[in-house]
């Protein structure tokens, strides 16, 4: 999954986002809106990392979205 793709759907990916890092608060994510500079920039102040660590967190993320993807395309959902 690209970030185009988190950006025009953002609102829908907002709580799964919440679920991965629990330390965002529906405020963050309401000024970030999708912008991905906002999201690695709240995640490196939020849990104290550095910014190689949260660009790392997030690309482990999207990539895992990506796979979830094609998993239910495969397996018809499950």
């Amino acid at each position: 999954m690209n970030w185009d793709q988190i950006e025009g759907k953002w609102k829908q990916h907002k709580g799964q986002i919440r679920q991965k890092w629990g330390k965002l608060t529906d405020d963050d994510l309401d000024m970030i809106n999708g912008r991905r500079e906002e999201l690695l920039g709240r995640i490196q102040e939020r849990y104290g990392i550095t910014r190689e660590e949260a660009h790392r967190q997030l690309e482990e993320y999207l990539n895992a979205l990506g796979s979830g993807s094609e998993r239910a395309r495969t397996t018809g959902g499950h």
